[in-house]
């Protein structure tokens, strides 16, 4: 922290005093109380000055984030205007081979920006949306979708071509004349068309000049059209280094797929209105299939997938070129998400190869890996001919270079620990990895030379790093934060923002000891423990947990997700509480066996960590074993009912916000890859869903949930409340947040919620 600020926050504490007792009100400010986040880090072209985007803490809560600058010395610290963030780097872009300009999409037009003049152009004003420009390997032009199409746009005289001709619906009857087989016989309706031209001369003169100019038209332009069936569409369109050939992917929507309606109450009109949402798992999914387009003739032909008789269905994403976009490659994923493979691409062909393939009895998934562990990271080096890319095929997600033409994978890193992040320097001859080695409580930046395996730590301070490097790669500019310190931007060292009000500086926060707690199969539960200074045996205790699943809430950065929790847990502290919170089984951070511990079974050990976490509250730290609570949001809204009512015993009380309360009403992207899809494994959907265990409540229960919340919707709480009543239980309340989606964001509806959940354990657990 610099000199200047630690000087005025004394001046601010001689002035107002010692900080008012902390408020649930004062914490649920959020953003206005603890600070907004910097993100979007983006430095001009000469690595002179910074752009991100921020928002100060007095700003309004709704407004969107606004663009700042600063100069690299931590001068000129200012916001940017509407115009001049228009005109700012963009904060993702696709760059020409020097990277000295970018093309990005802004308002549904193609801009370019170039950094040698820290300048933007618009290329495209156009009422269609353009989508996924790229540059051209020769640097004089450059590709982008339109209305379905690929189109290539000269950078030196603006000109601009239609490279592909894809078409919804059928032919008309004009532009496709069907021929006759001689050998078959004519019905009844060919028959008169040909009576009908030897008949009238009229008829056979007109027949005849539109062949003629059909001919002339297929001369000067011979690109066949290509017709899509319905609900068909080019998903993804890359042209060809040569520019011979487009790569599509076109992606099918299913007939008769189901949504569900989300009604919201409030709105401008005065009436009910209905929004847009999600089908089920199980329900009818998207499909694509992989093909490519000759651009002289228009001829598409589908790849040929090499698998073999494959009893799976598989759909391709992610495509991949060289830096002369000759090579390719692409990932073919089952529809079950259990298997993964890397695909060669054979462009004139049509023909693929198998490069590697990764299999998973649960599901695929993991850092850097496809899945909702994030996006795949997977590239070309410098030679064109060696591919890289991550896997979890030892049980952590680690970096892996192979042979494009196929051989060995060879590991560049390894060890018990996750790749989280990585990018390759301008001259491909070095990764920046961002991992957890050494703590999976930190996050550390590092540059790893693949040539001689040389890896160096560049960041020092314990927390979590996100860094930007500088156009030189030599600087960096860092996101950082610590257990009691948000985050802020940091360039060589130097803290460029403050982010947080006065009245969150001037206070003391908790550095959270963080523990492992012995689970009943052996493994060590994660773990961080807010205790009170002056703990008293037999007082009660407060389980959090954490939403997500495959989220890590254990840690010793600043939390970007439970910055309110860990505030409010202060306040618990203050009242007499002991909090706990798990990075329970399927938490983020830990690898592949931790990442699948709950396939076919939610409910199951992640809640036999929380199980054996309060055995080891009561025989270590005194909990009184009648007084303790259990709380949290999403899934962990899920785990506090499954808690409640299946361990009954345990929790005198709990609090579900936004709980998911029968799986099979969840979407299928998440909820398929754990349980498989409901009509294929009921089971895993009847021992996993709250809904199906309510008779075995005993606890007191709150359930909140926001009643325009599009995720997990407010009729699993609506279905809930109803099984209640059914079975006659009476110590529940329902609280409904009418203008709130998944993430609340008004700080009346959360004080509102926090009030509820502290009164919850004030009456339950205390004397």
């Amino acid at each position: 922290m610099k000199l200047r600020t630690l000087a005025w926050l004394a001046l601010t504490t001689c002035l107002l005093g010692q900080p008012q007792k902390l408020t649930i009100e004062t914490v649920m400010q959020g953003p206005r109380f603890s600070g907004y986040t910097p993100g979007g880090v983006r430095w001009s072209g000469d690595g002179k000055k910074l752009y991100f985007q921020w928002k100060r803490y007095t700003d309004a809560i709704r407004s969107p984030l606004d663009t700042y600058t600063v100069n690299r010395d931590g001068s000129n610290l200012g916001k940017l205007s509407e115009e001049e963030a228009r005109l700012a780097p963009p904060v993702t872009c696709d760059s020409d081979l020097a990277h000295q300009r970018c093309v990005y999409i802004h308002s549904g037009d193609v801009w370019l920006y170039d950094f040698t003049l820290d300048q933007a152009k618009r290329l495209t004003a156009t009422t269609d949306i353009e989508m996924q420009p790229r540059f051209l390997p020769d640097g004089k032009a450059i590709s982008y979708q339109r209305a379905g199409n690929l189109f290539v746009h000269s950078l030196s005289d603006g000109s601009v071509e239609q490279l592909t001709d894809i078409r919804s619906g059928k032919p008309a009857n004009d532009e496709e004349e069907p021929k006759l087989d001689p050998k078959k016989e004519l019905s009844s309706r060919d028959f008169l068309k040909q009576e009908e031209k030897d008949l009238l001369a009229i008829i056979k003169e007109r027949a005849a000049l539109r062949e003629e100019n059909r001919a002339r038209q297929r001369r000067e332009n011979p690109r066949k059209p290509h017709y899509l069936a319905p609900r068909n569409f080019a998903s993804s369109l890359r042209l060809s280094g040569d520019r011979k050939f487009v790569i599509a992917i076109f992606t099918e929507r299913p007939e008769g797929a189901k949504e569900a309606i989300v009604p919201n109450y409030v709105t401008e009109s005065g009436y009910t209105e209905d929004l847009d949402s999600r089908s089920f798992v199980g329900d009818l999914q998207s499909r694509s299939r992989i093909a490519i387009i000759n651009t002289a003739t228009g001829e598409v032909r589908n790849v040929d997938l090499g698998l073999g008789e494959k009893p799976k269905t598989v759909s391709p994403a992610g495509i991949v070129c060289s830096d002369n976009a000759q090579k390719c490659l692409f990932l073919l994923r089952s529809t079950d998400n259990k298997d993964l493979w890397r695909m060669a691409l054979d462009i004139p062909a049509a023909k693929a190869r198998i490069l590697s393939q990764d299999h998973d009895d649960a599901w695929i998934g993991g850092p850097g890996i496809v899945g909702f562990g994030g996006s795949a990271r997977m590239g070309f080096l410098a030679d064109d001919e060696t591919i890289y890319y991550q896997s979890e095929r030892t049980g952590y997600s680690h970096l892996y270079t192979q042979p494009f033409a196929g051989g060995d994978l060879k590991p560049l890193t390894s060890g018990n620990y996750e790749v989280l992040d990585l990018n390759l320097s301008r001259d491909k001859k070095t990764f920046f990895l961002t991992t957890n080695e050494g703590s999976p409580y930190e996050h550390h930046f590092y540059s790893l030379d693949w040539a001689s395996g040389k890896k160096v730590k560049l960041t020092n301070a314990v927390g979590r790093h996100q860094v930007t490097l500088a156009p030189d790669e030599k600087g960096m500019a860092d996101i950082y934060s610590y257990t009691t310190k948000p985050d802020e931007l940091y360039v060589d060292g130097k803290q460029l923002t403050t982010s947080p009000s006065p009245d969150f500086l001037s206070r003391q926060w908790l550095e959270t000891p963080l523990l492992e707690i012995p689970a009943r199969d052996g493994k060590k539960i994660p773990a961080r423990i807010f205790k009170p200074a002056k703990w008293k045996a037999n007082s009660p205790a407060v389980l959090f947990v954490h939403g997500a699943g495959y989220t890590q809430d254990v840690h010793k950065w600043w939390s970007p997700n439970y910055f309110r929790e860990y505030m409010f847990h202060h306040i618990l502290m203050e009242a007499g509480y002991l909090v706990l919170e798990i990075d329970y089984r399927a938490s983020a951070g830990y690898g592949r066996d931790w990442r699948t511990g709950i396939y076919r079974f939610m409910g199951g050990k992640d809640l036999e960590d929380h199980l054996d976490a309060v055995n080891w509250l009561v025989s270590t730290q005194g909990v009184h074993a009648k007084k303790i609570g259990i709380y949290g949001g999403s899934y962990g809204g899920f785990l506090t009912l499954m808690g409640l009512f299946t361990a009954p015993d345990t929790f005198a009380a709990g609090a579900a916000l936004r709980p998911v309360t029968d799986w099979a009403h969840y979407n299928h992207g998440y909820t398929a890859n754990i349980l498989n899809e409901p009509q294929k494994d009921p089971e895993a959907y009847r021992k996993s869903s709250p809904i199906y265990h309510a008779q075995g409540l005993k606890g007191a229960l709150l359930i909140c949930h926001g009643m325009v919340d599009v995720n997990v919707h407010y009729q699993d709480s609506v279905r809930l409340a109803q099984k209640l009543i059914e079975l006659g239980k009476e110590n529940w309340e329902l609280a409904s947040y009418p203008v709130e989606d998944h993430a609340f964001l008004e700080p009346t509806s959360w004080s509102d919620e926090y009030k509820r959940i502290f009164r919850l354990f004030e009456k339950n657990l205390k004397p």
